[in-house]
Order: C-alpha cells, then sequence, then structure tokens
C-alpha cells in the first residue's frame, strides 16, 4: 500500500523538522518546504494527498498558496496551522478553501487525527452523489467538480467549503440533518468557532439560492437544518 504524500509547508525549521520527523514515523510520507514562493512548483512535482500549511511564511502565506492550490486541485485537503485566533482569520482561511485549521501549540495526536478525517472526507466527496457530477437542484445546476452553481442569472464559483456543504445539504434533502454531524462531517469537530462558521456558511447558501423560492434551509432549532427541495 503506497504512504499518504504529505506538502507540509514551515517556517520553523527546527518545529519543521519534529513535525515532518513525527509524521514520518506514522508511515507519512513527508515534502517539507520553508519558503512560500516555492511551494506551488513543488506542489505540482508532488501532487500530495494533504497539504498542512503554516499561514505565516516569507514570500507567500498560507492563505494565498491556499487560493492558489485550489485553482490547480479542487479536492485535496488543506489544513492550516496557524499561532492566529481571530474567528475572522478562520473564517478567511475557510473561505479560500481550507479543510481544517489547528492553532499553534498543537499535539501530533490532534494533527494526525485532523489528517486522518481529511482523507477520509476526501474519499467520501471524491463519490458524486449517485454517480452523477451534475446535480439539478431547483432552478439550478450544481457542477460538482468545478465548485459552479449556475442559476437563472448567473453563475456562481464555490469555495470549497461552500460546495461541499451544499452537497451534504442536498445528499440529506428533505429531512433534518443534526448540526453536530454536518460540523464534524465538514470541520472535523463541533467546537465554538466551527460552530459560527457554519452559521455564516448556511447564509451564504441561502443568499446563493434565493433565485428559487421553492429551494429552503429551514433551521431546526436546538437541532439542525432541513433542506427543501421544492
Amino acid at each position: 500500500m503506497s504512504k499518504t504524500k504529505i506538502l507540509y509547508v514551515e517556517d520553523e525549521l527546527f518545529l519543521g523538522k519534529i513535525v515532518k520527523e513525527s509524521l514520518e514515523s506514522r508511515h507519512f510520507d513527508v515534502v517539507m518546504e520553508s519558503d512560500g514562493a516555492n511551494v506551488l512548483t513543488i506542489f505540482r512535482q508532488v501532487n500530495p494527498d494533504v497539504c498542512v500549511l503554516d499561514v505565516m511564511l516569507p514570500n507567500k502565506d498560507g492563505f494565498t498558496l491556499a487560493g492558489e492550490i485550489r485553482e490547480i486541485n479542487a479536492a485535496v485537503p488543506i489544513i492550516f496551522l496557524t499561532a492566529k485566533t481571530q474567528t475572522n482569520d478562520l473564517v478567511k482561511g475557510f473561505s479560500v478553501g481550507g479543510n481544517d485549521y489547528i492553532r499553534k501549540p498543537f499535539s501530533m495526536e490532534e494533527l494526525i487525527v485532523r489528517i486522518e478525517n481529511a482523507l477520509r472526507f476526501k474519499e467520501q466527496g471524491s463519490r458524486a452523489v449517485n454517480g452523477k457530477d451534475t446535480l439539478q437542484i431547483g432552478k439550478y445546476n450544481f457542477h460538482i467538480t468545478r465548485q459552479l452553481l449556475a442559476g437563472i442569472n448567473e453563475e456562481r464559483k464555490l469555495s470549497f467549503r461552500e460546495s461541499e456543504l451544499l452537497k451534504l445539504l442536498y445528499e440529506n434533502r428533505d429531512k433534518i440533518i443534526d448540526r453536530k454531524d454536518i460540523l464534524n462531517l465538514l470541520w472535523g469537530n463541533d467546537s465554538f468557532f466551527n460552530s459560527r462558521n457554519l452559521d455564516v456558511y448556511i447564509t451564504k447558501l441561502r443568499s446563493y439560492l434565493k433565485e428559487d423560492d421553492l429551494l429552503e434551509i429551514i433551521t431546526i432549532k436546538g437541532v439542525g437544518y432541513r433542506f427543501v427541495v421544492g
């Protein structure tokens, strides 16, 4: 069985060496880079299964890199490592296509669990709904791989997180889906910050789908959501 390839970008070399060696001891194949300017070239060469990106990097920050990686590969999981704790930083990280966000300092056990969770979610997401890559959702066509929502008057490029949330809601349409289940599937845990981010993404999806009056994301207070499709 081939090893999981991880592109690990970290400019704190001492920390990076420890993390790299720890991951390799758990049978991951790790390529480490410290300069943001070199990351896209290495990404194309390595074609990693997971990217673990520090946010603060020389020459090009992790958020910028994530956006550029998403242009190349819409599905590869991206996990941010950062000392930043502000909610707007979390929202920015997810909006540019990040899958998860780990605050420094962190334990290796936490990082490995997050990596494994991201890989499981990628595997689930790689199977298009009922084998389809394009879904008809009311008046919209949702192109899953391209992360494109095409309505009557406009086409909207969705972020990775928006796309995965819409797909999850559609897969469970007309049923109540528990809020905690959404958080654990898409974010890996149901922390307060992730919960607030879910609120933001639900609001965004409602605004994107407003052209069709028969589509509604209903909040079931204290439980979760029901996506009503016509």
